[in-house]
């Protein structure tokens, strides 16, 4: 996510000094799929307010765990990718490679039920009915096969699955009737109810056809359900409790509403959802004269809830008819009582987090991971899941001059926890070592080491930081940030999805740009470059512009490493800048800019997406297949540092046969999400905020949305190949031909 985008959700502000290189029932009632409520709501439709049931329907799906999985068939890793590389364009539309096709699986306002009429920009449906229809923006995203007979999680089915993703945000111009009051001081009830539940995660059940790969939702599923800004969501692990999460809502902290700003995302080894809350500041306003201590004002400061601000869409701003005051209020986290549990001062902490969702129990709330700290989190992958070996969890926290972190868990991988659900979470996710990284280079021996600093309370330099003091744990985990800061992580170039390679357990991360690297960040050897776009003619394109893909393996290949080896892997370019800004040596066929999302399939091809404002010009968001080497493959480098060269390692060169463009989105949107069902024949990916008409107008034949209207709508595209035969899997047929 860039700062080109046209909302504010990315909110890609640099909040970092440090001196470190439908109605109350929609809410809150729990009822059977099988008895719809009906409502009126100014001629709005009927309603079916069913979003936290259990998947299946039935008392006998309970999860069960201690039969080993059958391994998965990770089918073998091409030697060279051969499909016909997608051309650069700005057409708004959805382009794929020549013998492959893109259907429109799930648009805005689709619904997930067939009681519910189909989206009508004329007719725009009512704020509580979107608790059963697909939110906005879509975002990251995971397939987990169904074994439809049991009911659960199974790694190697293909043809049933459920489908998760998040809704990231909203366009506000695109969402409501005309008029609206999206402008106005006192927000419309309605609207505000549908734009909180078009935020959060959309499950749904979708059926492929074993023959013609032909991917369908199934509108009659009881799987399918949402999770909004307005869901229960549980506390747990150090954090569940504490003083700092206490609010009106939840007086002991064991609880908050809503979960919103989800990114990335991520599964567990058990078969569970992980999903990012990223940039959740400026949904929250806060009062000119809400006063607090020094330390906690620049804690404040520090996640950006600044003294006098506005929340972003004025969720707080409604008077209440239909719901409890509470649920507006609750969007403002300024003092107004004389203690934490009568008011929302809290309400920021309440953010932030990792939240695991499982997708086949819909009857337990999800759940707020709070061990693995507090930030804008961007993304969350799990590292191999090796049999008697702890799990590590690697993330990003996306913002300008913000690290990368990753969490070990204490518990040691039992695969017999596979179909686990929550308690398997409890185990693998509520203690362990929280850690955040830093980037070295040695000029004398030219080799690139880091080393995870581990945030803990008895660190020294956090416990006697004089910029907040913190409490205990718990408040190290609230204020990750400043803990980063206080034992000097290394402030990156906007840390975003990370990437596990199957084949070795090595570590990728995107950092998309920075447009102040070489200003207010000078350049290191993880972060090298600083130049100008030489053919644009605009001087405000400054920076790392096109952004890098840094990679980095554990010392010893273990999760539990405290020192790692890194490299960048790639770098983002125009394939006709200057050859130390185009370090990677990219082509027409290959070049990008700000890669954002990213993806290892289990084979180990690498889907790398992109989220741009700065190559737009020439062409739209894509997604790019990668066959990648292994860290320290490459050589030394150096990077053009505005009239200097910075020092750096770069990966080996990947020619047209290894790093290839998929595909190019419409014009306007960002590409993001990408997952496959494990046959390998068919791969998701979602647009967000497209321009023009599309998805109206795309191919009829290919799209399952049958929203009426012009207006554009994120949505998810399902890509097959015309042959049914396995994504990217060209070459392996070539040679089985030979």
């Amino acid at each position: 996510m860039t700062e080109q985008t046209p909302q504010h959700e990315d909110n890609v502000y640099d909040s970092n000094p440090s001196g470190n290189p439908e109605f109350r029932s929609l809410f809150d009632q729990k009822i059977s799929r099988r008895n719809l409520i009906t409502k009126s709501a100014g001629g709005a439709v009927a309603l079916t307010l069913a979003t936290t049931l259990v998947g299946c329907g039935s008392d006998d799906n309970d999860n069960v765990t201690g039969t080993l999985p059958p391994e998965v068939d990770k089918q073998p890793l091409p030697k060279a990718l051969t499909f016909k590389p997608v051309e650069k364009n700005t057409l708004n539309a959805f382009t794929v490679p020549e013998g492959y096709e893109a259907r429109v699986l799930f648009a805005l306002g689709d619904p997930i039920n067939t009681a519910y009429a189909e989206w009508d920009d004329q007719n725009i449906a009512s704020g509580p009915s979107f608790a059963m229809r697909s939110g906005d923006n879509h975002d990251g995203m995971s397939f987990f096969g169904l074994d439809q007979a049991k009911g659960r999680y199974d790694a190697q089915v293909s043809d049933q699955g459920l489908l998760v993703l998040n809704h990231e945000y909203i366009n506000q111009k695109h969402l409501h009737p005309i008029p609206n009051t999206t402008r106005d001081l006192i927000r419309s009830e309605d609207e505000v109810i549908r734009e909180v539940n078009c935020h959060g995660v959309s499950v749904i059940h979708v059926i492929k056809d074993p023959k013609t790969q032909e991917v369908k939702i199934n509108k009659s599923s009881p799987f399918s359900r949402r999770i909004t800004a307005a869901s229960r969501i549980e506390f747990s692990g150090p954090v569940k409790g504490h003083a700092l999460v206490k609010t009106k809502t939840s007086p002991d902290g064991s609880f908050t509403l809503g979960t919103h700003n989800n990114c990335g995302n991520g599964y567990t080894p058990w078969g569970t959802y992980l999903t990012t809350e990223e940039n959740f500041d400026g949904y929250l306003a806060r009062n000119a004269d809400d006063n607090r201590q020094d330390l906690v004002e620049n804690a404040l400061t520090r996640y950006k809830i600044d003294k006098g601000q506005s929340a972003q869409y004025k969720w707080n701003t409604p008077k209440a008819s239909f719901l409890n005051q509470d649920m507006y209020d609750r969007w403002n986290t300024s003092i107004t009582a004389d203690k934490a549990e009568k008011d929302y001062r809290n309400s920021a902490n309440c953010f932030g987090w990792i939240v695991e969702i499982d997708p086949f129990d819909g009857r337990q709330d999800p759940v707020k991971r709070t061990a693995l700290g507090r930030f804008a989190h961007e993304d969350c992958r799990s590292s191999r899941a090796i049999q008697g070996q702890q799990l590590a969890f690697y993330m990003g926290d996306d913002s300008t001059g913000e690290y990368i972190y990753k969490f070990v868990s204490d518990a040691k991988w039992d695969a017999k926890d596979v179909n686990g659900g929550y308690r398997a979470g409890d185990k693998y996710m509520n203690a362990g070592k929280l850690y955040v990284a830093k980037f070295n280079f040695d000029e004398a021996t030219q080799k690139a080491h880091g080393e995870w600093v581990e945030l803990t309370i008895n660190n020294s330099r956090i416990s006697a930081y004089d910029k907040y003091k913190f409490a205990d744990q718990a408040d190290v985990l609230i204020h990750t940030r400043l803990a980063a800061d206080a034992v000097g992580a290394t402030k990156m170039d906007r840390p975003e999805w990370c990437a596990v390679n199957p084949t070795n357990g090595e570590v990728y991360i995107t950092l998309t740009n920075n447009s102040n690297r070489g200003k207010s960040y000078a350049t290191d050897a993880a972060n090298p470059r600083n130049y100008f776009d030489q053919d644009s003619g605009k001087t405000d394109l400054k920076g790392n512009i096109n952004g890098h893909i840094i990679r980095l393996r554990e010392s010893e290949n273990q999760t539990t490493a405290t020192k790692f080896e890194w490299d960048i892997f790639l770098f983002g370019a125009e394939q006709d800048s200057l050859p130390n800004v185009n370090l990677s040596g990219l082509t027409d066929a290959n070049d990008f800019s700000s890669p954002d999302g990213m993806w290892f399939d289990p084979r180990g091809v690498l889907w790398i997406q992109t989220d741009d404002g700065a190559y737009t010009d020439e062409t739209n968001c894509m997604m790019l297949a990668a066959l990648p080497g292994q860290v320290g493959d490459g050589s030394v480098a150096k990077a053009k540092s505005g009239d200097q060269s910075q020092v750096t390692v770069q990966g080996a060169t990947l020619n047209d046969s290894k790093l290839r463009r998929f595909l190019t989105g419409p014009s306007g949107c960002e590409i993001t999400g990408v997952t496959m069902t494990p046959d390998y024949k068919a791969i998701f990916v979602n647009v967000q905020h497209p321009g023009g008409e599309w998805p109206s107008n795309h191919p009829k034949a290919l799209n399952a949305s049958l929203g009426k209207g012009t207006r554009p709508r994120s949505a998810t595209v399902v890509i097959t190949r015309k042959d049914g035969k396995i994504i990217v899997g060209e070459d392996l047929e070539q040679v089985k031909k030979a």
